[in-house]
């Protein structure tokens, strides 16, 4: 099957975010476009003490009762989740897709998106569901799951879609990282995009060899590329440089011992992206 733009909707504020970063991606790669949606039937509400309860049957009565609102929310869930596909599906219509497909499984997000990681190009996926409260700053547990699980690329983006025009690598010289310099230089994702290549760290001759090394692979691409090496903590100088440089897509990767990528995978995982304010694409 042909590997597609995988974008995972569901009832949280970041769902439109999802459907218009997926469309330009899909358009962007030329490839197909297919909306997600997983219904968790797990029980919603926990089975309560009953042992004060008197009478026979009373507690079999009773946990009849909460079975039956258990299949209720299912399906309603369920239909929830088939309109709001419906929707996507229209929306990316409106936007020049041409066939994008919808999908409803049942299960867990990460789940699901394990069992389908074979048909995936990229993901795209929001900071938080729905079930996350809205005015959190953390990220969503299925976007920390997702990370630390699939081993596809991985674009987190925000509520409201912006174009971008500038993009950003956090690099430092690991394969993973001169894997995304390759990838970015031809992926006709980033076509015609000036790319800044940043190294946190000192002004060595090796920092600058691998710098000049980025530069060139991206400019023979027929990119424009920029180039920086600053000292400082990792998180606060990148978000400082994307700041300072009006950058609008972060690409970084996702996992490994360097201290970038270490961000990742630690104690703080969501600290960088929680505060990105931009898409950020995670590379594998």
């Amino acid at each position: 099957m042909t590997e597609q733009v995988m974008a995972a909707v569901d009832g949280s504020s970041f769902s439109l975010g999802v459907c218009d970063y997926a469309v330009w991606a899909s358009q962007a790669l030329q490839a197909p476009l297919t909306f997600l949606h997983a219904v968790d039937n797990s029980p919603q509400v926990a089975e309560p003490d009953l042992s004060g309860h008197i009478g026979l049957g009373a507690r079999e009565h009773l946990l009849e009762e909460l079975a039956q609102l258990d299949e209720q929310r299912a399906k309603v869930a369920q239909e929830q989740g088939r309109l709001m596909l419906q929707a996507a599906r229209a929306r990316a219509v409106e936007s020049g897709v041409a066939e994008p497909a919808i999908r409803q499984r049942n299960g867990t997000l990460v789940e699901t998106l394990v069992e389908l990681e074979g048909e995936m190009r990229l993901l795209v996926i929001g900071k938080r569901g729905e079930t996350a409260h809205q005015d959190s700053g953390h990220l969503g547990s299925n976007l920390e799951r997702a990370v630390r699980t699939l081993q596809r690329p991985i674009l987190m983006v925000p509520k409201t879609f912006k174009a971008p025009e500038r993009v950003m690598l956090a690099f430092d010289g690991s394969q993973t990282t001169r894997k995304g310099v390759e990838m970015l230089a031809q992926s006709p994702l980033f076509a015609g995009l000036p790319v800044h290549v940043v190294i946190v760290g000192a002004e060595t001759a090796d920092n600058r060899a691998q710098l000049d090394w980025a530069l060139e692979i991206l400019k023979q691409a027929g990119h424009e590329a920029v180039g920086a090496i600053r000292a400082g903590e990792v998180e606060a100088t990148l978000r400082g440089y994307k700041d300072e440089m009006n950058i609008d897509l972060l690409v970084m990767g996702a996992y490994g011992h360097s201290r970038i990528r270490h961000l990742l995978v630690g104690s703080t995982t969501t600290s960088m992206l929680r505060r990105a304010g931009v898409p950020v694409l995670l590379l594998r």
